[in-house]
C-alpha cells in the first residue's frame, strides 16, 4: 500500500509568468494540454486575464469533494496539482501519481480513480476526505481513456481506446467485472438518469453506443457525426450534447429517446470538453486544435464569441458552474 497526504510532503510551489487575478466567481479555468499551463478567463469579458504553469500534458480536472481545490491532472509529469477553483492560484503539488491522464471521485467520494492511458492501466485510491492510499493498480489493455460512475458508487466504467472495449471495475474488490466490444476508439462517457443507460462516445466513428449497464450489452446507436467524442448535461431534464471532434460539430441528443433532436455547426476545428453557464445559456467548448475556447448561445445554437488561448485546450472548469445531474466526472 502506498499512504499519499494531499495536503503535505510533496507539495512544491510553480511559479506563474502572470500574476493570477484576484478571487472572483465568475471565473473560468481553461487547461491547455500543449503549453503545459492553465488559462483564466474572466466569464463576463470573456478575456483571458491570467495563466499559472502546470505539470507536462494536462488534460482533465476535477473539484475536490469539499470544493476547495480543483485538481489537475498532468499526465506526462505524473502529478496532481491543486489550485484555488476561485483564481487558479497554485495550493499544493502531489507527485507520483503516474500518468493520471483521465480521474474522478466516485459519488460518495470513498474512491478516487485514475485512469493511465499511456501505461494500459487504471489506479484506484481510497478517499478519506484528505489522505489518498493506493488501493489496486488494474492492467487494462489496451488505451484506458474516459470514465465515469454508477450512481451508487460500486463501479466505475471505462472506456479502452485502442481495444476498442467498455470495461466495469468492481471498486469494493478492485477487480474486473465485464467488458465488451463497443467499437473503435471509444471515448466519453456518460450515465442517464437511473442508471438506465451509458451513453458511449466513438471518436472512431460518427456515433454513440448506448450500452444496457444491466445486461452488459450494446442496445442502440446513436448517429452524430465523424468523432464522436465527449459529453455535457444541458441541466434540462431532457438533453445531454456530445462533440464530434472530426466533424466540427455537438449534437444534442434527448436522453430519454435515445434520439439526436439537433446539431450545433459551423465550429472550428476539434470541439472536445464542454461546460454550462449558470443559468444554462450558453456552453462553452474547448477545440482542440484551434488554440481557442468557445462560447455557444444555446437557444439560437450559434458560435457567439472565441477566445485565444493556449496550444490544445483541453479540459475546462467553472466557478460558479451549474450544478451536474446525475453527478458525473468531465
Amino acid at each position: 500500500m502506498l499512504g499519499m497526504a494531499l495536503f503535505a510532503g510533496a507539495a512544491q510551489a510553480i511559479q506563474n509568468p502572470q500574476p493570477a487575478s484576484q478571487a472572483s466567481p465568475d471565473r473560468v479555468i481553461v487547461l491547455d494540454s500543449g503549453e503545459a499551463q492553465l488559462s483564466l478567463i474572466d466569464e463576463a469579458t470573456r478575456q483571458v486575464v491570467g495563466t499559472e504553469n502546470t505539470g507536462k500534458e494536462p488534460h482533465h480536472l476535477m473539484i475536490t469533494p469539499d470544493q476547495k481545490s480543483l485538481i489537475v491532472a498532468n499526465s506526462v509529469s505524473n502529478s496532481l496539482m491543486f489550485v484555488d477553483p476561485a483564481n487558479a492560484a497554485v495550493q499544493r503539488v502531489l507527485q507520483d501519481i503516474e500518468d493520471p491522464y483521465q480521474l474522478g471521485f466516485s459519488p460518495d467520494h470513498r474512491w478516487f480513480v485514475t485512469a493511465a492511458l499511456r501505461l494500459d492501466r487504471v489506479d484506484i485510491y481510497r478517499y478519506d476526505g484528505q489522505n489518498l492510499t493506493l488501493a489496486k493498480r488494474i492492467a487494462l489493455a489496451k488505451t484506458p481513456s474516459h470514465l465515469t460512475f454508477s450512481s451508487d458508487a460500486r463501479t466505475v466504467y471505462v472506456t479502452l481506446q485502442d481495444s476498442g472495449e467498455l470495461a466495469a471495475i468492481d471498486l469494493a474488490t478492485q477487480s474486473v467485472d465485464w467488458k465488451i466490444p463497443v467499437g473503435r476508439d471509444p471515448a466519453g462517457l456518460w450515465m442517464t438518469p437511473g442508471d438506465r443507460d451509458l451513453l458511449v462516445g466513438m471518436t472512431g466513428e460518427d456515433d454513440v453506443v448506448v450500452v444496457d449497464p444491466h445486461a452488459h450489452a450494446v442496445v442502440k446507436r446513436i448517429h452524430t457525426g465523424r468523432g464522436a467524442h465527449n459529453f455535457r448535461n444541458l441541466d434540462d431534464g431532457h438533453h445531454v450534447a456530445v462533440t464530434n471532434r472530426v466533424a466540427n460539430t455537438i449534437s444534442i441528443l434527448d436522453y430519454a429517446t435515445l434520439q439526436n433532436v439537433g446539431e450545433i455547426d459551423n465550429l472550428m476545428p476539434g470541439p472536445d470538453d464542454m461546460e454550462l453557464s449558470a443559468d444554462r445559456r450558453f456552453l462553452w467548448v474547448t477545440f482542440r486544435f484551434s488554440r481557442h475556447v468557445g462560447v455557444i448561445d444555446l437557444p439560437t445554437r450559434k458560435l457567439v464569441s472565441t477566445i485565444a488561448v493556449g496550444r490544445s485546450p483541453h479540459g475546462i472548469y467553472f466557478r460558479n458552474r451549474a450544478p451536474v445531474y446525475p453527478p458525473n466526472p468531465d
